[in-house]
Protein backbone atom coordinates (compact mmCIF):
# COMPACT_ATOMS: atom_id res chain seq x y z
CA UNK A 1 0.00 0.00 0.00
CA UNK A 2 2.85 2.35 0.84
CA UNK A 3 4.46 1.73 -2.57
CA UNK A 4 1.18 2.47 -4.36
CA UNK A 5 0.71 5.69 -2.40
CA UNK A 6 4.30 6.64 -3.20
CA UNK A 7 3.63 6.11 -6.92
CA UNK A 8 0.37 8.05 -6.79
CA UNK A 9 2.02 11.03 -5.10
CA UNK A 10 4.94 10.92 -7.55
CA UNK A 11 2.42 10.79 -10.38
CA UNK A 12 0.55 13.79 -9.00
CA UNK A 13 3.82 15.72 -8.79
CA UNK A 14 4.77 14.84 -12.37
CA UNK A 15 1.21 15.56 -13.46
CA UNK A 16 1.44 18.99 -11.88
CA UNK A 17 4.41 19.77 -14.10
CA UNK A 18 2.56 18.52 -17.17
CA UNK A 19 -0.48 20.50 -16.07
CA UNK A 20 1.53 23.71 -15.67
CA UNK A 21 2.67 23.57 -19.29
CA UNK A 22 -0.79 22.42 -20.38
CA UNK A 23 -2.18 25.54 -18.69
CA UNK A 24 0.01 27.68 -20.94
CA UNK A 25 -1.30 25.77 -23.96
CA UNK A 26 -4.89 26.19 -22.83
CA UNK A 27 -4.41 29.87 -22.06
CA UNK A 28 -3.08 30.76 -25.49
CA UNK A 29 -5.78 28.64 -27.15
CA UNK A 30 -8.59 30.10 -25.06
CA UNK A 31 -7.44 33.68 -25.50
CA UNK A 32 -6.33 33.54 -29.14
CA UNK A 33 -7.72 30.33 -30.66
CA UNK A 34 -4.27 29.01 -31.66
CA UNK A 35 -2.61 25.73 -30.64
CA UNK A 36 0.98 26.77 -29.92
CA UNK A 37 3.23 23.82 -30.76
CA UNK A 38 6.23 25.91 -29.72
CA UNK A 39 4.95 26.36 -26.16
CA UNK A 40 7.49 23.92 -24.78
CA UNK A 41 10.40 25.54 -26.59
CA UNK A 42 9.32 28.98 -25.41
CA UNK A 43 9.30 27.61 -21.85
CA UNK A 44 12.79 26.23 -22.48
CA UNK A 45 14.03 29.68 -23.54
CA UNK A 46 12.42 31.12 -20.40
CA UNK A 47 14.27 28.57 -18.27
CA UNK A 48 17.58 29.54 -19.81
CA UNK A 49 16.76 33.17 -19.02
CA UNK A 50 16.00 32.25 -15.40
CA UNK A 51 19.29 30.37 -15.15
CA UNK A 52 21.19 33.28 -16.68
CA UNK A 53 19.80 35.70 -14.10
CA UNK A 54 20.55 33.22 -11.32
CA UNK A 55 24.15 32.82 -12.48
CA UNK A 56 24.51 36.61 -12.32
CA UNK A 57 23.74 36.45 -8.59
CA UNK A 58 20.00 37.15 -8.66
CA UNK A 59 18.06 35.08 -6.05
CA UNK A 60 16.30 32.15 -7.68
CA UNK A 61 12.73 33.31 -7.06
CA UNK A 62 13.55 36.80 -8.34
CA UNK A 63 15.29 35.24 -11.35
CA UNK A 64 12.11 33.31 -12.22
CA UNK A 65 9.98 36.45 -11.82
CA UNK A 66 12.34 38.38 -14.11
CA UNK A 67 12.17 35.50 -16.57
CA UNK A 68 8.36 35.71 -16.50
CA UNK A 69 8.58 39.40 -17.39
CA UNK A 70 11.03 38.66 -20.23
CA UNK A 71 8.82 35.80 -21.39
CA UNK A 72 5.81 38.09 -21.50
CA UNK A 73 7.74 40.38 -23.83
CA UNK A 74 8.83 37.42 -25.95
CA UNK A 75 5.23 36.22 -26.16
CA UNK A 76 3.81 39.54 -27.33
CA UNK A 77 6.69 39.90 -29.82
CA UNK A 78 5.97 36.45 -31.28
CA UNK A 79 2.29 37.29 -31.64
CA UNK A 80 2.99 40.67 -33.21
CA UNK A 81 5.68 39.56 -35.68
CA UNK A 82 4.87 35.92 -36.53
CA UNK A 83 1.26 35.10 -35.66
CA UNK A 84 -0.64 38.24 -36.55
CA UNK A 85 0.54 38.45 -40.18
CA UNK A 86 -0.88 34.98 -40.92
CA UNK A 87 -3.91 35.07 -38.63
CA UNK A 88 -7.07 34.43 -40.59
CA UNK A 89 -5.30 33.32 -43.77
CA UNK A 90 -6.29 29.67 -43.28
CA UNK A 91 -7.78 27.76 -40.38
CA UNK A 92 -4.46 26.41 -39.14
CA UNK A 93 -1.90 28.86 -40.55
CA UNK A 94 -0.90 30.25 -37.17
CA UNK A 95 -0.47 26.79 -35.65
CA UNK A 96 1.73 25.78 -38.58
CA UNK A 97 3.88 28.86 -37.95
CA UNK A 98 4.38 27.71 -34.37
CA UNK A 99 5.90 24.47 -35.69
CA UNK A 100 8.54 26.58 -37.42
CA UNK A 101 8.96 28.58 -34.22
CA UNK A 102 9.57 25.29 -32.39
CA UNK A 103 12.53 24.51 -34.66
CA UNK A 104 13.85 28.07 -34.58
CA UNK A 105 13.73 28.35 -30.77
CA UNK A 106 15.59 25.07 -30.41
CA UNK A 107 18.35 26.25 -32.72
CA UNK A 108 18.58 29.69 -31.10
CA UNK A 109 18.94 28.16 -27.64
CA UNK A 110 21.76 25.90 -28.81
CA UNK A 111 23.54 28.82 -30.47
CA UNK A 112 23.25 31.22 -27.52
CA UNK A 113 23.66 28.90 -24.53
CA UNK A 114 25.19 25.76 -26.03
CA UNK A 115 23.86 22.22 -25.98
CA UNK A 116 25.51 20.92 -22.80
CA UNK A 117 22.96 20.04 -20.07
CA UNK A 118 23.06 22.40 -17.09
CA UNK A 119 21.78 21.93 -13.58
CA UNK A 120 18.95 24.10 -12.28
CA UNK A 121 18.29 24.67 -8.56
CA UNK A 122 14.93 23.72 -7.10
CA UNK A 123 12.51 26.39 -5.94
CA UNK A 124 11.69 24.18 -2.96
CA UNK A 125 13.48 22.22 -0.27
CA UNK A 126 14.90 18.83 -1.25
CA UNK A 127 13.68 17.30 2.01
CA UNK A 128 10.73 14.91 2.24
CA UNK A 129 7.89 14.34 4.65
CA UNK A 130 6.11 11.15 5.70
CA UNK A 131 2.53 10.50 4.62
CA UNK A 132 0.74 7.18 5.14
CA UNK A 133 3.90 5.09 4.91
CA UNK A 134 5.25 6.99 1.89
CA UNK A 135 7.89 9.68 1.67
CA UNK A 136 6.71 12.76 -0.23
CA UNK A 137 9.24 15.29 -1.47
CA UNK A 138 8.61 18.88 -0.42
CA UNK A 139 9.36 19.86 -4.03
CA UNK A 140 6.47 17.66 -5.19
CA UNK A 141 4.10 19.33 -2.76
CA UNK A 142 5.39 22.70 -3.89
CA UNK A 143 4.66 21.87 -7.53
CA UNK A 144 1.12 20.90 -6.57
CA UNK A 145 0.66 24.16 -4.69
CA UNK A 146 2.00 26.27 -7.56
CA UNK A 147 -0.34 24.57 -10.01
CA UNK A 148 -3.38 25.13 -7.80
CA UNK A 149 -2.48 28.82 -7.49
CA UNK A 150 -2.06 29.16 -11.26
CA UNK A 151 -5.44 27.55 -11.92
CA UNK A 152 -7.12 29.82 -9.39
CA UNK A 153 -5.55 32.94 -10.90
CA UNK A 154 -6.50 31.94 -14.45
CA UNK A 155 -10.04 31.14 -13.30
CA UNK A 156 -10.33 34.61 -11.78
CA UNK A 157 -8.93 36.18 -14.94
CA UNK A 158 -11.25 34.40 -17.39
CA UNK A 159 -14.41 34.23 -15.30
CA UNK A 160 -14.34 37.26 -13.00
CA UNK A 161 -12.58 40.05 -14.88
CA UNK A 162 -13.63 42.18 -17.83
CA UNK A 163 -10.27 41.66 -19.52
CA UNK A 164 -10.62 37.88 -19.36
CA UNK A 165 -14.14 37.96 -20.76
CA UNK A 166 -12.98 40.20 -23.60
CA UNK A 167 -10.09 37.80 -24.31
CA UNK A 168 -12.53 34.93 -24.71
CA UNK A 169 -14.74 37.03 -26.96
CA UNK A 170 -11.77 38.16 -29.04
CA UNK A 171 -10.65 34.55 -29.56
CA UNK A 172 -14.07 33.12 -30.47
CA UNK A 173 -15.75 36.05 -32.27
CA UNK A 174 -13.13 38.70 -33.13
CA UNK A 175 -15.38 40.62 -35.53
CA UNK A 176 -18.20 40.90 -33.00
CA UNK A 177 -15.72 41.82 -30.26
CA UNK A 178 -14.35 44.66 -32.41
CA UNK A 179 -17.87 45.95 -33.06
CA UNK A 180 -18.43 45.95 -29.29
CA UNK A 181 -15.36 48.15 -28.84
CA UNK A 182 -12.93 45.53 -27.54
CA UNK A 183 -9.23 46.12 -28.42
CA UNK A 184 -8.94 42.71 -30.08
CA UNK A 185 -5.37 43.09 -31.33
CA UNK A 186 -4.04 44.06 -27.91
CA UNK A 187 -6.03 41.32 -26.21
CA UNK A 188 -4.66 38.62 -28.50
CA UNK A 189 -1.15 39.95 -28.03
CA UNK A 190 -1.56 39.96 -24.25
CA UNK A 191 -2.85 36.39 -24.36
CA UNK A 192 0.41 35.24 -25.94
CA UNK A 193 2.41 37.21 -23.40
CA UNK A 194 0.60 35.76 -20.38
CA UNK A 195 0.85 32.26 -21.83
CA UNK A 196 4.62 32.64 -22.22
CA UNK A 197 4.88 33.86 -18.61
CA UNK A 198 2.96 30.79 -17.39
CA UNK A 199 5.33 28.66 -19.47
CA UNK A 200 8.25 30.23 -17.62
CA UNK A 201 6.82 28.93 -14.34
CA UNK A 202 6.43 25.46 -15.88
CA UNK A 203 10.04 25.52 -17.04
CA UNK A 204 11.28 26.44 -13.57
CA UNK A 205 9.34 23.50 -12.10
CA UNK A 206 10.58 21.03 -14.71
CA UNK A 207 14.24 22.02 -14.98
CA UNK A 208 15.54 20.62 -11.65
CA UNK A 209 14.44 17.13 -12.70
CA UNK A 210 15.58 17.09 -16.34
CA UNK A 211 18.48 19.60 -16.50
CA UNK A 212 18.46 22.59 -18.82
CA UNK A 213 19.18 21.86 -22.48
CA UNK A 214 17.65 22.77 -25.87
CA UNK A 215 15.74 19.48 -25.98
CA UNK A 216 14.57 19.47 -22.37
CA UNK A 217 10.90 20.21 -23.11
CA UNK A 218 10.33 17.77 -25.99
CA UNK A 219 8.97 14.78 -24.01
CA UNK A 220 7.31 17.05 -21.45
CA UNK A 221 5.42 18.88 -24.18
CA UNK A 222 3.93 15.61 -25.41
CA UNK A 223 2.62 14.92 -21.92
CA UNK A 224 1.33 18.50 -21.63
CA UNK A 225 -0.44 18.26 -24.99
CA UNK A 226 -2.00 15.00 -23.88
CA UNK A 227 -3.12 16.64 -20.63
CA UNK A 228 -4.67 19.56 -22.52
CA UNK A 229 -6.40 17.21 -24.98
CA UNK A 230 -7.69 15.00 -22.17
CA UNK A 231 -9.05 17.86 -20.08
CA UNK A 232 -10.14 20.06 -22.97
CA UNK A 233 -8.24 22.83 -24.72
CA UNK A 234 -10.83 25.33 -23.53
CA UNK A 235 -10.65 24.36 -19.85
CA UNK A 236 -7.82 25.36 -17.46
CA UNK A 237 -9.21 23.04 -14.79
CA UNK A 238 -9.40 20.27 -17.38
CA UNK A 239 -5.73 20.77 -18.22
CA UNK A 240 -4.82 20.28 -14.57
CA UNK A 241 -7.00 17.21 -14.16
CA UNK A 242 -5.61 15.82 -17.40
CA UNK A 243 -2.05 16.32 -16.17
CA UNK A 244 -2.80 14.56 -12.90
CA UNK A 245 -4.56 11.65 -14.62
CA UNK A 246 -1.67 11.14 -17.02
CA UNK A 247 0.97 11.53 -14.32
CA UNK A 248 -0.70 9.03 -12.00
CA UNK A 249 -1.45 6.60 -14.84
CA UNK A 250 2.17 6.59 -15.92
CA UNK A 251 3.53 6.26 -12.37
CA UNK A 252 1.18 3.43 -11.48
CA UNK A 253 0.99 1.50 -14.77
CA UNK A 254 4.55 1.68 -16.15
CA UNK A 255 6.31 -0.13 -13.26
CA UNK A 256 3.59 -2.79 -13.10
CA UNK A 257 3.28 -3.68 -16.79
CA UNK A 258 6.43 -5.44 -17.92
CA UNK A 259 6.30 -4.65 -21.62
CA UNK A 260 5.91 -0.90 -20.96
CA UNK A 261 8.59 -0.09 -18.39
CA UNK A 262 10.43 3.22 -18.53
CA UNK A 263 11.31 3.03 -22.21
CA UNK A 264 7.75 2.81 -23.50
CA UNK A 265 6.08 4.97 -20.86
CA UNK A 266 5.54 7.63 -23.52
CA UNK A 267 2.92 5.30 -25.03
CA UNK A 268 0.58 6.16 -22.17
CA UNK A 269 0.01 9.84 -23.09
CA UNK A 270 0.00 9.02 -26.81
CA UNK A 271 -2.70 6.41 -26.24
CA UNK A 272 -4.69 8.90 -24.19
CA UNK A 273 -4.48 11.52 -26.96
CA UNK A 274 -5.76 8.96 -29.49
CA UNK A 275 -8.65 7.76 -27.33
CA UNK A 276 -9.77 11.26 -26.37
CA UNK A 277 -9.74 12.49 -29.97
CA UNK A 278 -11.65 9.38 -30.97
CA UNK A 279 -14.29 9.34 -28.23
CA UNK A 280 -14.57 12.92 -26.97
CA UNK A 281 -12.70 15.46 -29.11
CA UNK A 282 -13.62 18.36 -26.80
CA UNK A 283 -11.99 16.66 -23.79
CA UNK A 284 -13.40 15.82 -20.37
CA UNK A 285 -14.26 19.40 -19.42
CA UNK A 286 -14.05 21.08 -22.80
CA UNK A 287 -17.03 22.62 -24.53
CA UNK A 288 -18.14 21.00 -27.75
CA UNK A 289 -18.33 23.58 -30.54
CA UNK A 290 -21.76 23.85 -32.10
CA UNK A 291 -22.01 25.12 -35.66
CA UNK A 292 -25.19 26.40 -37.22
CA UNK A 293 -26.10 25.11 -40.64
Amino acid sequence: MGALLQDVMSGLAAGSIYGALALALVFVFRSTGVVNFAQGEMAMISTYISLSFYNLGVPLLAAVVLSMACSFLIGITVERTLIRPVAGRTAHAASIVTVGLFLAANGIAGYVWGVEPRGFPSLFSRESVGLGGARIAVADLGALAVLVVLVFLLFLLFEKTRVGLMMRAAASQPASARMAGAPVSNLLMSGWGISAAVGAVAGALIAPAVFVSPGMMGPVFIYALAAAALGGLSSPLGAVLGGWIIGVAEAVIAPRVDFIGSQLAILIPLTIIFLVLLLRPAGLLGVQEVKRV
